[in-house]
């Protein structure tokens, strides 16, 4: 019952933190602040304030800080909480250009009621928010994870891989359809990416010998116009991409440590592509410990136990998704480029208890043993390397 009611003893906030709480919820329209200021005990304030209206919400921090001092006679610094989500990090980085100490916690880290129908509004939100914010600067442990916001330099060098993988995302759909619409008519063995795919448009035949229909044909032709639009973007972006990667490889002193991409790239089965998505997806940040880097990928394992009953979840897949589908493609190629190596010997043996488990088991190996490659310098056991050029 003592967590249940307000205790007589002073709150959290004025024994341990001397700081005006807010957190933020966002939406399109308005953003919900909430408040816990020194002074008022355990009451929490509500404002709302017009979305993007950045001065306004700085006029309402000043107001708060105004009202903490007269109350208390004493100045009291911002701590600000907000979820990550769909506005990104720029508010983020305005508070924190403004001088106010900026949290983005990952919702789903928080810990939420069990109870079947949850309530559930913007209200509640709020003061959970703030309750975490609280606790975290409390140092209590687990109690939520906070986002490592990346600088706009690393956000925007990242957008290359992600635009080129929506890319082939759509130029995949647009070839998948083409091939559907002429599999309906008899027809199997038509390459909407070959060179010659307009000339052998017009020579095609159907199952029983009819040319093709005149709407049918001026639709896969407007298929082909989106394809061979995707063509040239996705050749672009590479082009920009090969760019960035030719930038980053330029050693800035010959008494320098090689930098992130020369190192990956010499390693035999890691192209351009991979190299581009380690760096800017995963190695762009700092990591404490080999768990932090599988966790940061979904990699990790998920255990479930209760008294005497423990299974395995598999991994826990609430990491950077792009990440961990790059890891696994590229555990696969590790197979075939690095037979020789530790980590392909240990999936040969391990493989035999299940494929699928164990090529999970060595992408989360394959991404420890490069993080420690490209930061400690820790070469891979049995790894071989590219010839020099």
């Amino acid at each position: 019952m003592l967590l249940d009611h307000p205790s007589d003893e002073p709150t959290a906030i004025r024994t341990y933190i001397a700081a005006i709480f807010v957190s933020l919820e966002l939406s399109r329209s308005t953003w919900l602040v909430t408040s816990l200021s020194p002074g008022k005990g355990e009451r929490m304030s509500k404002h709302s304030v017009t979305a993007g209206n950045v001065a306004e919400l700085l006029t309402l921090f000043a107001e708060l800080r105004r009202k903490a001092e007269v109350r208390t006679g004493q100045s009291y610094p911002i701590i600000t909480i907000q979820e990550a989500g769909l506005d990104g990090f720029w508010l983020h980085r305005v508070l924190q250009q403004n001088g106010i100490e900026s949290h983005v916690v990952d919702p789903a880290s928080i810990a939420m009621p069990r109870r079947r129908r949850r309530a559930k509004t913007d209200r509640i939100d709020g003061e959970t928010l703030l309750r975490a914010c609280l606790a975290y600067k409390r140092g209590e442990p687990r109690v939520c994870a906070m986002v490592v916001a990346p600088s706009p330099e690393e956000e925007d060098r990242r957008r290359l891989c992600r635009e080129r993988r929506t890319l082939i995302g759509e130029r995949i759909t647009h070839v998948n359809r083409i091939k559907g619409l002429l599999f309906a008519q008899g027809i199997c063995d038509y390459g909407p990416l070959r060179r010659d795919r307009r000339a052998r448009l017009e020579a095609l035949r159907t199952g029983d010998g009819r040319e093709l229909p005149s709407h049918l044909k001026a639709q896969i032709g407007r298929e082909l116009d989106r394809i061979e639009l995707l063509l040239d973007q996705i050749k672009a972006v590479e082009a920009a991409q090969d760019a960035l990667l030719a930038t980053a490889r330029k050693p800035a002193s010959e008494q320098a440590a090689p930098d992130p991409v020369t190192m990956l790239l010499a390693l035999r089965g890691v192209g351009a592509n991979f190299a581009a998505i380690l760096w800017s997806e995963a190695f762009y940040r700092q990591f404490a410990n080999r768990r932090q880097v599988a966790a940061y990928a979904g990699l990790a394992a998920t255990p479930w136990q209760s008294g005497g009953i423990r299974r395995e979840q598999g991994v826990s897949k609430a990491g950077n998704p792009r990440l961990r589908t790059t890891m696994i493609q590229l555990a696969w190629l590790w197979i075939r480029h690095q037979p020789q190596s530790a980590l392909t010997r240990w999936f040969k043996l391990r493989s035999q208890q299940g494929r699928k488990r164990a090529i999970v088991a060595l992408a989360r190996k394959l991404l420890v043993a490069l993080w420690k490659y490209v930061s400690q310098g820790v070469v891979i056991e049995g790894a071989a390397m590219k010839p020099a050029a």
